[in-house]
């Protein structure tokens, strides 16, 4: 009997690994409120003075359980804050926009990343076949092809919420806001000669350099800063404020300080501590919303229900995902079920003393009635194109030096494995990005073929 039951729950250790973001890491420790916001917000954990524990996750996108830590990708910077309102959870990257705006291609993108379904290959033809037929993917696969696409490590890259946000005041006045978390480390990244050395030496190397890091009591930390619009300039702003593929300038919207966050403790099991760990951008907190981010609105849903599907339908009662203080969901039995409210009523609204939420009247920190809003932000801009903003990232912020390391690393990416028609498609969408780095991708590109 002890053999069966061994055996029978070795056949089950294992559950579903992520669809993305599958290969991560993470640690634990606290953010500090240390500026004074509370002008923009009344959730507890941003007002001055307040520490909250909180658990990060990094990770990269496409690969997956045991694929190497340095491969060229953007790395997942996934944030879970145990306030004392529940749980707030800040899923992001460690770039400022993504690849897409519309929630229907998220499916059709990742598969783009994966592999092939007959040799079960990696495929740069198919990831250009996609990137070339979305022309929205060019601002972050100008970042991708440059240097954030190789952190030396997950403490030396920078961390975004990247999506639009809404903050709401003690006196329900409402803001829209973006996250900066920037490296007190310094940003530091790797060339493609040393990721390929690393990726065959040490495939764990950003998990290892995170574990030991904080093993040996060289903590690692962030500068939370926080960009504010006013609720009502995002019918007029010169974008649209919700499109995860735009940022916003700095000069019209410069940062402002919040806090820090620092990471302290290391799991002590990797199992139930980092990869039971669910995220869900739709876990916020009073004084934190959403915003009409068509991304953000379906990542709300997706994220919780790939934790239905991994762990199972009561994910959120484990230890790691379960908040610190007490919670009404109104959600029960099920499988694995271990914590339960007793006879109290299981549904909502009642009068045996057990609260509940409202749910018949506006959401109060919502913005469902602002219909003309979001169709005049959705309506295109005079600087609402594809590829302006990642052409002024390569003449503005590049310099010469990240300019060549951007053509040679595109031009070997097209040259391994890319087949026309993709192939012009991809190089008329470099020149529409900027036209001097397209022509001398072109010019690298036929002198190899030559």
């Amino acid at each position: 009997m002890h053999f069966l039951e061994q055996i029978a729950h070795f056949n089950r250790e294992k559950v579903p690994e992520r669809q993305p973001h599958a290969k991560g890491s993470g640690a634990f420790g606290v953010f500090v409120t240390t500026e004074d916001v509370s002008a923009y917000t009344k959730a507890s954990l941003f007002q001055k003075g307040t520490t909250t524990e909180m658990l990060a996750r990094f990770s990269t996108v496409a690969g997956e359980q045991g694929s190497p830590d340095t491969w060229r990708d953007v790395r997942g910077f996934s944030l879970k804050f145990y306030t004392d309102e529940g749980n707030y959870d800040l899923v992001g990257n460690n770039t400022p926009v993504f690849f897409i705006r519309d929630p229907i291609k998220f499916p059709h993108f990742i598969r783009s990343q994966k592999r092939l379904p007959d040799s079960g290959l990696r495929d740069n033809h198919m990831q250009w076949d996609f990137w070339t037929s979305n022309p929205e993917t060019a601002h972050q696969v100008t970042y991708l092809m440059g240097q954030r696409g190789l952190p030396r490590s997950w403490r030396f890259m920078n961390g975004y919420g990247s999506h639009t946000y809404m903050w709401i005041n003690s006196t329900g006045e409402k803001f829209w806001v973006k996250y900066h978390f920037h490296t007190a480390q310094g940003p530091a990244f790797l060339d493609n000669a040393e990721a390929i050395a690393i990726a065959g030496a040490d495939a764990d190397y950003h998990r290892r350099d995170l574990f030991e890091a904080i093993a040996r009591g060289d903590y690692p930390r962030w500068q939370l800063s926080v960009q504010i619009m006013p609720y009502g300039e995002a019918a007029t702003y010169r974008i649209n404020p919700f499109d995860l593929t735009k940022t916003w300038s700095h000069a019209d919207y410069p940062l402002i300080k919040v806090g820090t966050m620092t990471l302290s403790r290391n799991p002590e099991n990797f199992f139930a501590q980092i990869e039971q760990a669910a995220f869900s951008p739709g876990n916020t907190v009073p004084g934190v919303g959403l915003s009409p981010d068509k991304m953000l609105l379906g990542r709300a849903f997706a994220y919780n229900d790939a934790q239905r599907n991994r762990i199972g339908t009561n994910f959120h009662q484990l230890p790691v995902n379960r908040p610190k203080v007490p919670v009404h969901s109104y959600m029960f039995d099920g499988q694995m079920a271990y914590s339960h409210s007793g006879n109290a009523p299981v549904y909502a609204p009642n009068s045996g003393g057990r609260s509940w939420a409202d749910e018949t009247t506006p959401a109060e920190d919502g913005w469902e009635s602002d219909g003309a809003m979001v169709r005049n932000a959705y309506n295109l801009r005079r600087d609402d194109d594809d590829f302006s903003q990642p052409g002024d990232l390569i003449r503005n912020v590049f310099d010469d030096a990240q300019r060549a390391a951007l053509v040679n690393q595109v031009a070997g990416s097209l040259l391994s494995g890319v087949r026309e028609p993709v192939l012009s498609r991809a190089i008329a969408y470099w020149k529409s990005i900027d036209a001097n780095v397209g022509s001398r991708i072109e010019e690298q590109v036929q002198r190899f073929r030559d």
